[in-house]
């Protein structure tokens, strides 16, 4: 690893430094644990921009110092830095740190890199002054309404379905439910097993056994014309959305949220808000101060701190904020510490109100037993029967999101419906001599796969860059085999990747584009894909929604391989899909003995033990580059990209990659993109800040970064060149979906390489840094990876000493029963 000497510093650096004002997507949210955040000067203002621009740390946040509503809960102790990505990268804290440390308060930095940042945009400027932001007017939705529907919109348009039906449930919850009424299916019977054992009529043992999962109809064995899902419904209408700004303009809240009210609370928006306005809360970006002040403006001498719509507006937007960063639930103390630190008068009330009206869910999960405490030793002497002890097992109460609930529940049913229901040799398919065959000529790790995923129905498969060749091999065995086969990746790139190794570019697509229809083999009239084999490389990326989406459209006797790199961060949204079912060990794992080749996978072989090594690069490979301050380190990284690397290495500016912990902070994403587009790409930025050849990111949903360069712009909107092909986004979406890419934070750019990455690490963001967080930006680089290094010894120190922290989730406790554990 080489060392170039720092550079002299560039006065002119520090005039890019916070190029565009931060957004409430950037907040780290309470939700991450660990770094510090810019403290934004308009607290007492209703300003959308006052959360923290983040750091994208693996377990970067904030830590909020108020407990009144009236505060701005963003005031944090520390100063510029960290938090963007944390929210998804935080990969989790335990619910305590997610509450006790915070009042949940982040929008979620870099979950934005996905998820928070970029749902956030949805309504860019929340309750900033001036309305300025997200275009919500009416004329925006009949114009996105009639803009070319991408594969990610229909993808939004089956998660909008589900949501749809998870609507419909709520509303039969008047009365007490029992299982096999209104709700249906899974649903139901938790739901009915929850009640039973808060009411006592159950002993937990009894109220939480769950029949078998119903059998589902096979894929047809020979594919038809693919069914694909149905177009996403239009916009809400221009007399719901005015309906919507005349009544936040009664409460003073900028016009700008009249489209994101509208379409999230639906037609009847106007009257749901003038009745309850604390329901603004549900619109992405809004902080409970925010709708404190507008409810006081609606409500007058009415609105109190201990009004119950408040309560539970501030519960469900906890656990929309856990979400985001990682949690599918809660622990019922955190959650209520942290509605205490928001000035909830009666946070137990405030929970149970959010359970009655069906905004939350409540689980009482038995503890291992290896958590539970000895048996008391007056029990046995008591003589208590079996039943009586079983119900003085201890439990952990948990409360989550019915969104959440229900597809964590749905995934554990599929998988156990996909482990369970092996394929039978009845002559249809390739009998254990035929895999045998294949298994043969391959060898390692490749013939452990292949072997088996003849003989189970979900095999897990780990490794980095490198063993992506052996599920390759898989596909290509298999297709040789007669099997209808498919094989997604997390990005566009990374399908290319695989059509590449697999030779087989029909059968390789991307999960979001699998998942819309518009890719793949499209599905069955009963919504199943025509398949025998599907197998999901860059599983870690993969959410509870995204997987339980997946696993349920698999049909009866289908084999489902996950594969990816345990060392990378987690999804952008919540749940850890891939840890929960490594950790469960309910299948087969097999591990590649396939290492990344070069200095810069022998680096980050390193880097996923704890081991930050030195490592040989006599080609130049790793080059470390220490800096002073950020103004410096803004210098070299534009001296990197523009001149050093193309000169040095020969790698051309547009196929390096810049990487940063955060968006804002003096040498977050904004800073730097402002710095590499005076330099690669100056312009006046005439449309929205854009201008032709612009690098971008085109983030049409929370979760998808796809690079792109922008092409022109006219009256349709901003013509991009993504990775998924052309893309026209609407004038009024470009805020909120468009970014200048020169510069990603790690999150952004996990499922994507570059020849060249170079890695911006400013002494600010130190204590944001953690062993995933560095161990996902040094491995984007192919060829060469130069490291812009300000926090000295803060980064051994996160290698080694800051590992995962964990996400609550219950997935592991819904498999146990089901599945069996694999040795």
């Amino acid at each position: 690893m080489s060392t170039e000497p720092a550079a002299a510093e560039d006065p002119g650096a520090a005039a890019a430094e916070q190029a565009e004002p931060p957004g409430p997507e950037e907040a780290a949210g309470d939700l991450v644990e660990g770094g510090e955040a810019a403290t934004d000067d308009g607290a007492s203002e209703p300003t959308g921009e006052s959360a923290a621009d983040g750091a994208d740390g693996d377990g970067v946040g904030v830590t909020a110092q108020d407990a009144g509503a009236g505060a701005d809960g963003d005031l944090t102790e520390g100063g510029e830095g960290a938090a963007g990505d944390g929210a998804a990268e935080s990969t989790g804290e335990s619910a305590a740190d997610v509450t006790t440390e915070s009042a949940a308060d982040g929008a979620a930095g870099d979950s934005a890199d996905g998820t928070a940042e970029d749902a956030a945009d949805g309504a860019d400027g929340d309750l900033a002054e001036g309305g300025e932001g997200a275009s919500g007017d009416g004329a925006a939705g009949d114009a996105a309404a009639k803009a070319e529907l991408s594969e990610a919109e229909a993808e939004i348009a089956a998660q909008r379905e589900l949501r749809e039906r998870i609507e419909q449930r709520k509303a039969s919850k008047e009365g007490p439910i029992e299982a096999g009424t209104k709700l249906s299916g899974t649903a139901a019977d938790l739901l009915a097993a929850v009640r039973a054992v808060e009411s006592g009529e159950k002993p937990l043992a009894r109220a939480f056994s769950e029949p078998e999962p119903a059998p589902r109809r096979p894929a047809p064995a020979a594919a038809t014309e693919p069914v694909r899902p149905p177009r996403p419904s239009a916009a809400p209408s221009g007399e719901s959305v005015d309906a919507v700004r005349a009544v936040l303009a009664e409460g003073g809240a900028p016009d700008a949220l009249a489209g994101p009210a509208a379409a999230v609370l639906g037609e009847d928006a106007a009257e749901r808000l003038r009745a309850d306005p604390w329901q603004l809360l549900r619109v992405t970006g809004v902080r409970p101060e925010q709708a404190d002040g507008f409810a006081r403006a609606l409500l007058g001498a009415e609105c109190r701190p201990d009004d119950e719509r408040r309560g539970r507006a501030v519960t469900v937007w906890l656990l929309e904020q856990a979400a985001v960063a990682g949690h599918t639930a809660l622990d019922v103390a955190a959650l209520t510490a942290a509605l205490g630190q928001r000035a909830v008068p009666d946070p137990d009330a405030a929970v149970q109100s959010a359970l009655a009206e069906g905004d939350a869910l409540a689980f009482q999960d038995a503890l291992d037993t290896a958590e539970a405490p000895a048996p008391r030793p007056d029990a046995e002497a008591a003589g208590g029967d079996g039943a009586e002890a079983e119900q003085e097992r201890p439990v952990r109460v948990l409360i989550g999101l019915e969104r959440c609930a229900l597809a964590e529940e749905s995934l554990a049913d599929g998988l156990a419906r996909v482990i369970n229901s092996l394929p039978k040799e009845d002559g249809s398919g390739p009998d254990a001599a035929a895999w045998e065959s294949v298994a043969a000529e391959a060898s390692g790790s490749t013939a452990e796969l292949i072997r088996a995923v003849a003989g189970h129905g979900l095999v897990l498969h780990s490794g980095g860059e490198a063993a992506r060749a052996e599920p390759a091999a898989l596909v290509k065995a298999a297709s040789a085999l007669g099997l209808r086969v498919c094989a997604a990746a997390h990005s566009a790139d990374g399908g290319r990747r695989l059509a590449r190794a697999t030779g087989l570019a029909d059968a390789a697509v991307t999960v979001a584009g699998l998942l819309s229809g518009e890719q793949g083999p499209g599905r069955d009239a009963d919504g199943a894909f025509a398949v025998d084999l599907l197998v999901v490389l860059d599983a870690p990326q993969l959410d509870v929604e995204s997987a339980a989406m997946l696993v349920e459209s698999l049909p009866d006797g289908a084999r489902l391989v996950l594969a990816g790199d345990p060392g990378v961060l987690w999804s952008a949204g919540p749940g850890r899909v891939f840890a929960d079912l490594v950790a469960a060990r309910c299948c087969p794992q097999i591990v590649s003995r396939t290492p990344d080749p070069g200095p810069i996978g022998e680096l980050t072989s390193g880097i996923g033990i704890g081991e930050l090594n030195q490592v040989e690069a006599p080609g130049k490979e790793v080059v470390l580059v220490p800096v002073r301050d950020a103004a410096e380190a803004i210098h070299r990284t534009v001296q990197l990209v523009a001149d050093s690397v193309p000169r040095a290495i020969g790698v051309p500016a547009e196929q390096t990659q810049v990487i940063t912990p955060g968006h804002g902070g003096a040498a977050g994403t904004r800073a730097l993109n402002a710095a590499l587009k005076e330099r690669l790409n100056p312009g006046p930025g005439r449309f929205g800040g854009f201008d032709p050849g612009d690098r971008v990111a085109h983030v049409p949903a929370p979760g998808r970064t796809t690079p792109g360069r922008v092409v022109r712009a006219d009256a349709e909107g901003l013509h991009l060149e993504c990775d998924s092909g052309p893309v026209v986004v609407a004038k009024e979406r470009v805020e909120r979906e468009v970014r200048h890419a020169w510069a990603l934070t790690a999150h952004q750019a996990a499922g994507l390489r570059w020849p060249a990455a170079v890695v911006v690490l400013p002494g600010d963001a130190g204590r944001s840094l953690t062993r995933p967080w560095v161990y996902t930006a040094f491995s984007r680089a192919e060829r060469h990876l130069s490291v812009v290094q300000g926090v000295e010894q803060e980064l051994p120190r996160a290698v080694a000493e800051r590992p995962w922290k964990d996400r609550t989730t219950r997935l592991q406790t819904l498999l146990r029963p089901q599945v069996p554990t694999t040795p």
